[in-house]
C-alpha cells in the first residue's frame, strides 16, 4: 500500500483568477491505495510499447540483382556463383552469398515478423492502478527526477477553472502558481540532440518528461493550451494510459490532476470491494498485505501471545565420527585398539632404532689393518672357489680365470 493512504483526503488547489478563495477537499480514491508492482508495470510497459511499432525489412530483390552463375569446379575458385562478363571489377566478383560484397544477408528481415503483443486486460489494468498508486508517492515521484519541491502537496489536484484554459501563456501562469513549472523548465532545458542515427530517422532531439496534465472533460480547452510547453502532456482520465503513466516502464510521474477527472477515479476503477461502473466487473487488486511493516507484526503482542514459545535446548543429531580416524571412536567399539595402537608404536620405534644402528655401523669408517684383513679374505675365497671348480682342462678357461699352469 502506498504512503498515500495515510491521508484521507487530498485539497483541491485554486488559481488566483478564480471566484471562490475556499479551498475544497476531496476523499482520496481507491486506486490511489492499489498495491505498487514495479514488475508488472515493467513488464507491460516492455509488451504494450511494442504495439506501435512499424514493419520494416530489407528489399526482396536485394543481393540477388545479378545474373550470376558458378563457375563449377576445376578452375581453382570456390564454387560461389560469380558475376559474368569482363572488362570491369566486377567481373568474376562472388555473388548471392552473405559473405559476399553486394551480397544479400543472412535470413533477410522479413514484414511478417511478430511485431505486436497481445497483453492480458487485467495485468494492463493492473499496472495503470499501480502506476496511478504510485504517482501518489513524493518520495517515487523524486525519485523518478520531477522537480515537486513547491508543490502544495502529492497528489496535486487543481480546480475544474483549468480545464477552461485556452493560451498557453495563461497555461504557464497556472503552473507557476501551483509550483509545477519548474518541472516544465526541466525537460525545457533538457532538449539535446540525440545520439547516434536516430537524428536521421524524424527522432532528432530528446529531452525528459514534465508534468502530465489529466482531465475529465471532453473537449478541453485547455489540451491545446498546454500542449505547446515542452515536456507537458494532457490526457483524458478516462483513457489513461500506462505509457504516460510511466514512461520507459519507471514508476512516479508527476501528475496534475483536475477536480473532475480526480472524482472519475472511483467510478472508473471502483474499489477492492465495489465493483468498476465503467469497466464491467472489474475490482482493484487487492495487497497481499496491508501493513508491510513484516516485524512489527511479528512482534506484535498479539502474534507473540499465540506463537510458541521458544525453543532454548535444541536437541541436534551428533556428527558421526569415523573410527579409523578417531580414536575414541575406536575404543567405544574395539577396547583392545588402544593396547594395540600402544604396541604398534613400540614395534615401530624399535625397528627406526635397529635400522639406525645397522646404517650407523655401515657408514662407521674402518682402519687399515681391517680393510687388509678384508681382501685378503676375499682372496682367499676366490683361491678357494678356482680350486673347489675344475676349470684347468679347457683352456679358455684357464685364461679367463687367469690361471697359471
Amino acid at each position: 500500500m502506498s504512503y498515500a493512504a495515510a491521508r484521507p483526503v487530498v485539497s483541491v488547489q485554486t488559481f488566483d483568477s478564480d471566484m471562490s478563495t475556499d479551498k475544497d477537499t476531496l476523499a482520496l480514491p481507491a486506486v490511489m491505495k492499489a498495491p505498487i508492482r514495479p514488475d508488472i508495470v515493467t513488464q507491460v510497459h516492455s509488451l504494450v510499447s511494442k504495439n506501435s511499432r512499424q514493419p520494416y525489412a530489407v528489399s526482396k530483390k536485394a543481393g540477388h540483382q545479378t545474373s550470376a552463375e558458378s563457375w563449377g569446379t576445376g578452375r581453382a575458385v570456390s564454387r560461389i556463383p560469380r558475376v559474368p562478363g569482363g572488362g570491369t571489377h566486377r567481373a568474376g566478383q562472388g555473388a548471392f552469398g552473405n559473405m559476399c560484397r553486394g551480397g544479400r544477408m543472412f535470413a533477410p528481415t522479413k514484414t511478417w515478423r511478430r511485431w505486436h503483443r497481445r497483453v492480458p486486460v487485467n495485468l494492463k489494468r493492473y499496472a495503470v492502478a499501480s502506476a496511478i498508486a504510485a504517482s501518489a508517492v513524493p518520495s517515487l515521484v523524486m525519485a523518478r527526477g520531477h522537480r515537486i519541491e513547491e508543490v502544495p502537496e502529492i497528489p496535486l489536484v487543481v480546480g475544474d477553472s483549468a480545464e477552461g484554459i485556452e493560451k498557453t501563456q495563461t497555461a504557464i501562469k497556472a503552473l507557476k502558481q501551483v509550483g509545477a513549472y519548474a518541472d516544465a523548465e526541466k525537460a525545457k532545458d533538457s532538449q539535446a540532440i540525440r545520439p547516434g542515427k536516430g537524428k536521421m530517422r524524424n527522432r532528432r532531439y530528446i529531452s525528459r518528461k514534465g508534468p502530465l496534465i489529466v482531465y475529465g472533460t471532453e473537449g478541453s480547452k485547455l489540451v491545446k493550451a498546454f500542449r505547446n510547453i515542452p515536456g507537458v502532456e494532457v490526457v483524458n482520465v478516462e483513457r489513461l494510459n500506462l505509457l504516460k503513466l510511466a514512461p520507459g516502464g519507471h514508476l512516479g510521474r508527476f501528475v496534475i490532476w483536475t477536480k473532475s477527472a480526480f472524482e472519475k477515479l472511483d467510478s472508473i476503477y471502483g474499489s477492492v470491494d465495489k465493483v468498476s461502473e465503467k469497466k464491467r466487473g472489474y475490482l482493484l487488486p487487492r495487497a497481499k498485505m496491508v501493513n508491510a511493516d513484516l516485524p512489527r507484526i511479528i512482534n506484535s503482542d498479539e502474534v507473540q501471545s499465540v506463537v510458541r514459545p521458544i525453543k532454548k535446548e535444541v536437541k541436534r543429531a551428533p556428527m558421526k565420527k569415523n573410527p579409523l580416524k578417531n580414536l575414541n571412536a575406536m575404543l567405544k567399539l574395539n577396547p583392545y585398539a588402544k593396547a594395540a595402537r600402544r604396541m604398534a608404536l613400540l614395534a615401530e620405534a624399535q625397528r627406526v632404532k635397529s635400522k639406525k644402528e645397522k646404517l650407523d655401523q655401515k657408514r662407521k669408517q674402518i682402519s687399515k689393518e681391517e680393510a687388509t684383513t678384508i681382501k685378503a679374505a676375499g682372496k682367499a675365497w676366490y683361491q678357494t672357489m678356482i680350486s673347489d671348480s675344475d676349470y684347468t682342462e679347457f683352456e679358455n678357461f684357464t685364461k679367463w680365470l687367469g690361471v697359471s699352469q
